[in-house]
């Protein structure tokens, strides 16, 4: 393998990379939205049940069990972005 097909087989290693990771960051970006509609709904749901004076009915209560659900979901997914763009930035790394 010469000099050129090197560098190309290379150049086109960061490409992808590079390409992965614009699609993490997207994926991040959309995750850290829908998380936050998902703490909104949440919060709402809690200052109903709060303005409610009483006890949560049996929908109310399922709808902020689902949400907490969805809520923990959301933040594994995070992390589990984050972990993929920190492999990802240590790949890029070690190509220097």
């Amino acid at each position: 393998m010469n000099v050129d097909e090197s560098f190309g087989l290379l150049e086109e290693k960061v490409r992808r990379a590079a390409e992965l990771v614009r699609r993490v960051r997207e994926e991040n970006r959309a995750l850290q939205d829908e998380l936050h509609r998902a703490r909104t709904r949440l919060k709402e749901t809690e200052q109903e049940l709060d303005a409610g004076g009483g006890k949560p009915t049996a929908d109310e209560a399922q709808r902020a069990e689902t949400l907490g659900r969805e809520v923990k979901a959301l933040r594994a997914e995070r992390a589990e972005v984050r972990t993929r763009i920190a492999k990802l930035l240590e790949v890029l790394d070690g190509l220097e």
